[in-house]
């Protein structure tokens, strides 16, 4: 038996966003699902040491879509975070890995970031938003076995702040 939650979704509008089951095709709702979906995905993948830049696709949404820049944010900000808890995840359980040809992250950029890591402790972590050396970071922050929640909160920070400054850029460029 269902929840009270989908009961109470089902006998609302919300159950008209979704296709009609076997129709095999959606209807004009499914585009801002699509949307986040996609906007989810580019920023956990490009927090996960792939080169995507999901401030692109963040802009690009950003002026398509007026009102919803607080959702589009969080998106951004729960999947670029989301992705370098993979990279923690790696540091932690994957290390002794490092020496393979396929180890995603490349011995001068993890002796870099390590020397980051050890100089400015957890706090280098707020930076982890940074080109290059931010998903290295994430990574040694597993190595060095940060704490999760501390790790969670100082990434996602940072993560976040920088979505804001994308967002606010994109909507002071487009005007009032």
């Amino acid at each position: 038996m269902p929840c009270a939650a989908w009961r109470a979704c089902a006998r609302s509008s919300c159950r008209r966003s979704w296709p009609e089951r076997g129709s095999g095709r959606g209807n004009r709702n499914d585009a801002p699902v699509t949307a986040y979906l996609a906007l989810f995905a580019s920023a956990f993948l490009a927090a996960t040491l792939f080169p995507l830049s999901s401030e692109a696709v963040l802009a690009a949404l950003t002026a398509a879509s007026g009102g919803e820049a607080l959702v589009l944010w969080l998106v951004a900000s729960l999947g670029n975070t989301l992705g370098a808890l993979v990279n923690w995840l790696l540091g932690r359980f994957c290390l002794h890995w490092r020496d393979r040809r396929w180890f995603p992250v490349k011995p001068e950029e993890l002796e870099k970031a390590g020397n980051w890591f050890r100089r400015y402790g957890a706090w280098s972590l707020l930076f982890a938003w940074l080109p290059v050396v931010g998903d290295p970071l994430t990574f040694v922050g597993g190595i060095f076995r940060v704490n999760l929640w501390v790790f969670l909160l100082l990434v996602g920070a940072g993560k976040a702040a920088r979505y804001a400054v994308v967002i606010l850029a994109v909507q002071g460029a487009l005007g009032p």
